[in-house]
C-alpha cells in the first residue's frame, strides 16, 4: 500500500494543477454560499435589483442550493455530480444577469468563467473524465 508521501511524489503536475483550480473554484463558491447562509441581510443590502424577492428565506435558499453541490464537488467520489449541479446553478445566474441587462464580460460571463474553472479543474484531476472527454487523439 502506498503512503501519502509516495502517492504525492508520483502525482503528475496536471493533477496538482487541477486540484488548485478546483480549490479556487470551491473556495469562491463556499464563501458565496456561506455569506448567503450567515448574513442574508448583508447580501440583500449589497445586491443589485435583479427583480427577485431578496428576503432572507430566498437568499438562504440560494445559499443552500449552492453549498450542497459545492460540497459534493469537493468530495472526490461525488465531484462529477457536484460539477453538474454547480453548472445548473451558474446557468441560472447567467440567465438572471442576461434578463436584467448586466454587462457582458463582468457579470453575464462570470458564470461561464467559473464553470470553466470548475470543469477544467475536474478534468485535470480526474482520469475518468479525461478518458470520457479527450481533447486529443491518443495513438497508443
Amino acid at each position: 500500500m502506498a503512503t501519502l508521501a509516495q502517492a504525492s511524489a508520483t502525482t503528475p503536475p496536471s493533477v496538482w494543477t487541477g486540484r488548485v483550480l478546483s480549490g479556487l473554484a470551491a473556495a469562491f463558491l463556499l464563501v458565496d454560499a456561506g455569506s448567503k447562509l450567515a448574513a442574508p441581510a448583508m447580501v440583500a443590502a449589497n445586491s443589485p435589483d435583479i427583480g427577485w424577492s431578496l428576503d432572507p428565506v430566498t437568499i438562504r435558499t440560494l445559499g443552500l442550493l449552492l453549498i450542497v453541490p459545492t460540497l459534493l464537488y469537493i468530495w472526490p467520489r461525488t465531484a462529477f455530480l457536484g460539477a453538474i449541479l454547480i453548472t445548473g446553478y451558474l446557468g441560472g445566474a447567467i440567465a438572471t444577469h442576461m434578463r436584467i441587462g448586466s454587462p457582458l464580460f463582468t457579470h453575464i460571463l462570470f458564470g461561464v468563467y467559473l464553470a470553466l474553472l470548475v470543469w477544467g479543474g475536474l478534468w485535470l484531476r480526474s482520469p475518468a473524465l479525461r478518458a470520457l472527454l479527450p481533447f486529443h487523439d491518443r495513438k497508443d
